[in-house]
């Protein structure tokens, strides 16, 4: 069902970490193929370790700097630095700035029904629960953009 999403039609939720504006969902739109949601990560907060089992992920950084992890890889982008996640891939995002990160993320193929997002939390499991504490500047996972 094609149509327009007027800022309104947005469903905002908020995390300890800040907010996500869900943009495009199953429920929302009808989309079998999207995910896109507005994120805002606060200053000094992240999204942990996580993976989409199933889903290919794209992340654009609109405004703010973050701490992007890459499985053990990391890089610090900003306003028009993106990355691009085969499905499974062990990601986290670390708002590393002094203002609130806002980016926008795209998902797909869209999960059935509700907010179509699937998330596996890793954050708990090695190497991703020491990775980011063992890392020192500079020399985090071995490789900084």
């Amino acid at each position: 069902m094609s149509r327009f999403v007027k800022a309104d039609d947005v469903r905002h939720e908020m995390f300890d970490w800040g907010e996500i504006g869900w943009r495009c969902t199953p429920d929302t739109t009808g989309s079998t193929h999207l995910v896109v949601m507005d994120v805002a990560i606060e200053p000094g907060k992240g999204h942990e370790f996580h993976r989409h089992p199933e889903q290919d992920e794209v992340i654009l950084v609109i405004s703010g700097q973050i701490e992007q992890w890459l499985e053990r890889d990391r890089a610090v982008l900003g306003p028009g630095d993106s990355a691009y996640l085969d499905a499974g891939a062990v990601h986290a995002s670390f708002n590393i700035g002094p203002e609130t990160a806002r980016l926008q993320v795209m998902i797909g193929p869209a999960m059935p029904g509700g907010a179509g997002y699937d998330l596996e939390d890793v954050s708990e499991q090695e190497p991703w629960a020491s990775l980011r504490a063992n890392a020192s500047d500079g020399e985090r996972g071995g490789h900084v953009s």
